[in-house]
């Protein structure tokens, strides 16, 4: 019984750990790029900053540094940052998310 358990809390930390890291960034990202023309650009950089250290967080190195680029961009060129933004999500789409949980049958 115990090993179930221990199964069971690894799981449900891992799970907590991806929820709060992998989808609080994505669902602020899709914010950020909905209503960036509600947004100052210093307001995007801000965000962005946020949402790059949350994929870091994350173990994801690649879409946290496109993020984190496309976070300095933001000031002084919007092609770039967009650029940046586009492969960032990408990246993040392509990350390793959570197997499903698998059931047992038990007789």
């Amino acid at each position: 019984m115990e090993v179930s358990r221990k199964r069971q809390r690894s799981r449900v930390l891992n799970r907590f750990k991806y929820i709060k890291t992998c989808v609080l960034a994505r669902e602020l990202c899709v914010l950020v790029r909905a209503n960036r023309v509600a947004l100052s650009k210093e307001d995007v950089q801000s965000c962005c900053s946020f949402i790059s250290k949350l994929c870091k967080e994350a173990g994801c190195g690649e879409p946290s540094e496109l993020c984190g680029n496309a976070a300095e961009d933001v000031l002084s060129n919007e092609e770039k940052y967009l650029e940046l933004c586009e492969q960032s999500c990408k990246k993040c789409g392509e990350a390793k998310r959570p197997a499903p949980k698998k059931t047992t049958y038990v007789a």
